[in-house]
């Protein structure tokens, strides 16, 4: 018996300049993922990728196909030359869409598109400036989904990614969250770090956002997943494929539950699990919330040989 595996895929935030620059110089299969992916939205991504400038690269519109892009090319390099049992698949936020394209419920070409947009209209939903996000590290979630409450007067404040054990990251009207920040500090937050985002994700504010994306993923053929991809939304595996275009537009306006996802994903009889994308965000977060799972990422041919030993 193989090792049974979990395939982790990253969000907005990993993307650098020179992100997956020797895959793509190894593997003739990698820069094919990118060429089919620059064929769909009619511009060089891989140039992006590997040139930047890193003003452009960190857009939202175009972070979100470039990592995408990216975890696939890896995802296949992988599946290339190592043989792995897939069981299940999850993506922080946007990875969501990367653990669809792996599960076959959706093609790389319709995914980048649709990403794509979606970046455009998360960008769009909240004027530049009046929206922020902001991590809080060392309180519970429970006293965060309070200090939200408490604090957000008329404005919108909200929990937005529940990441792991005291790793919570809020998300609204950029006073609100303000207002949140300072008020954390004094119930003993260990640490409040503004995130460099361009808007208030996964906040009701970017519902506008999920309604223009939904008739973007009604356009799009879906099919079942050949293994289940647990959604941000629910923290469950997606029913069938009927349900996707409803999950992935509440997707951007609802909270990332990711710490809970772990905990199914760990549930489903995984021997390890594996990050496929750029920098180990979410190796580290696994650490944290299922300390016993083996966890590895694969971004270069280190990543990818500490895999094959750790295979067996």
């Amino acid at each position: 018996m193989g090792k049974r595996v979990a395939l982790l895929f990253p969000g907005q935030g990993s993307q650098y300049v020179g992100m997956g620059r020797e895959l793509l110089a190894e593997f003739p299969l990698a820069r094919m993922a990118f060429e089919e992916a620059s064929d769909a939205l009619g511009e060089d991504l891989m140039e992006l990728c590997l040139e930047g400038p890193e003003e452009k690269l960190t857009l939202t519109a175009n972070a979100q196909p470039a990592i995408l892009t990216l975890s696939v090319a890896i995802l296949r390099v992988v599946r290339q030359e190592l043989d792995l049992e897939e069981v299940c698949a999850a993506g922080h936020s946007l990875g969501e869409y990367s653990a669809l394209v792996a599960a076959g419920s959706l093609d790389l070409p319709s995914a980048v598109v649709a990403v794509r947009k979606r970046g455009e209209f998360m960008q769009e939903a909240v004027p530049a400036g009046q929206g922020s996000m902001a991590a809080i590290l060392g309180l519970e979630a429970g006293e965060v989904d309070s200090l939200c409450q408490e604090m957000a007067g008329e404005e919108v404040v909200v929990a937005a990614n529940y990441n792991g054990p005291g790793q919570v990251v809020i998300s609204g009207h950029k006073s609100a969250v303000e207002r949140v920040c300072q008020a954390a500090r004094g119930r003993g937050a260990k640490k409040v770090v503004p995130l460099q985002v361009s808007a208030p994700f996964h906040s009701p504010l970017l519902a506008p956002a999920g309604e223009k994306l939904r008739k973007v993923l009604e356009s799009i053929p879906f099919r079942d997943p050949a293994f289940p991809v647990i959604s941000n939304v629910d923290a469950a595996p997606y029913p069938s494929k009927d349900s996707m275009v409803e999950i992935l537009a509440r997707q951007v306006s609802s909270p990332v539950r990711w710490e809970e996802s772990m905990k199914v994903l760990s549930s489903m009889g995984v021997d390890m699990a594996v990050e496929l994308g750029p920098k180990k965000v979410l190796v580290g977060l696994l650490k944290r919330i299922v300390p016993g799972l083996a966890a590895f990422q694969v971004e270069d041919k280190a990543g990818l040989r500490a895999l094959e030993a750790a295979l067996g």
